[in-house]
C-alpha cells in the first residue's frame, strides 16, 4: 500500500511539472507574432520620410548648384572669347616672317622659332612686334601682343595714300615711299606691302634698297611712316590755315584742297 501511495505521488509531481512546461510556450508564441505585426509599421513609416527624400534632396542641391555655377561660369567664357573675336575683327594681322633656330645640347637639338608679325586696324594706325617661343602658335601670339601695344597713327591722305614722300633707314636697310594717284595700288614686296595692307593704304610706290633682312626692312619701313606729317598739323604749328599752305605751291584750288584735308 505504501508503495502505491508513493507511485502516485510522484505520478502527480510529474504532471504538475508538465503541465507548466507545456503551457509556458504559448505566452511566447503570442508574443512573437504581436512583435512581428508591430516592427513593420514604424520601418515603413520611416522610409518614405527619411533616406530616400534626403538622398534625393542632396543630389537635386548639387545638381541646381552645378547647372548654376555652370552656366555663369560658361557665359563668362562666352564673353571673352566674343571680346578676342571682336579685337581679332577690327585688327589686320599680317605675319611676315618666321625663323627657326636650333641649340644643341647634350640629348640632342632643341628648335626654337621667332615670329615677326605686323597689326593694323586699316585706318591709319599700324605696330609690329617680334616673339620667340619653342612652338610656333605661342611664338606668334607673343609677337601679336606686342606689335598691338607699339601702334603708332600714320596720317593718310585722303584716307588712301601718304601726303608726301619719304626716306627711312636702319642699319643697312634702306627703304624710300612715295605718294601715288588713285588706282596705283600698292607698289611693295615682301614685309613693306604687309605694312601698307595692315596700315589701310590703296595707292602708294615704293622702293628697298641694301639688306633684304625683314626686320631690318619693317624697321625702316616705320622710321619713313612715322616721319609723314599731314598740312593740318603744320598749319598748326606753325599758326596759319590750311589754305595758306596750300595755296603757296600754286594751286587754284587751295580752298578746296584744305577742306578735303582730314589729317
Amino acid at each position: 500500500m505504501m508503495a502505491d501511495e508513493n507511485k502516485k505521488d510522484e505520478a502527480e509531481k510529474t504532471e504538475a511539472v508538465a503541465a507548466p512546461a507545456e503551457a509556458a510556450p504559448a505566452p511566447a508564441a503570442e508574443a512573437a507574432p504581436a512583435a512581428k505585426a508591430e516592427a513593420p509599421a514604424p520601418a515603413a513609416d520611416a522610409k518614405p520620410a527619411g533616406k530616400p527624400e534626403g538622398r534625393g534632396n542632396n543630389r537635386g542641391g548639387g545638381n541646381n548648384r552645378g547647372g548654376r555655377d555652370g552656366g555663369g561660369r560658361g557665359r563668362g567664357r562666352r564673353n571673352d572669347r566674343n571680346q578676342k573675336q571682336d579685337d581679332g575683327d577690327e585688327l589686320i594681322e599680317k605675319l611676315v616672317h618666321i625663323n627657326r633656330v636650333s641649340k644643341t645640347v647634350k640629348g640632342g637639338k632643341r628648335f626654337g622659332f621667332a615670329a615677326l608679325v605686323v597689326v593694323g586696324d586699316g585706318q591709319g594706325r599700324a605696330g609690329f612686334g617680334k616673339g620667340k617661343a619653342r612652338e610656333v602658335p605661342e611664338a606668334i601670339n607673343k609677337a601679336t601682343a606686342e606689335a598691338k601695344k607699339k601702334m603708332v597713327r600714320v596720317p593718310l591722305k585722303e584716307g588712301r595714300t601718304l601726303h608726301h614722300d619719304g626716306k627711312g633707314r636702319f642699319g643697312a636697310g634702306k627703304v624710300d615711299v612715295r605718294t601715288a594717284p588713285p588706282g596705283t595700288g600698292i607698289i611693295a614686296g615682301g614685309p613693306m606691302r604687309a605694312v601698307f595692307e595692315s596700315l589701310g593704304v590703296a595707292d602708294v610706290v615704293t622702293k628697298s634698297n641694301g639688306t633684304s633682312n625683314p626686320y631690318n626692312m619693317i624697321r625702316a619701313t616705320f622710321q619713313a611712316l612715322t616721319s609723314q606729317t599731314s598740312p593740318k598739323s603744320v598749319a598748326q604749328r606753325r599758326g596759319k590755315k590750311v589754305a595758306d599752305l596750300l595755296g603757296r605751291g600754286g594751286s587754284k584750288t587751295a580752298e578746296a584742297d584744305a577742306e578735303a584735308v582730314t589729317e
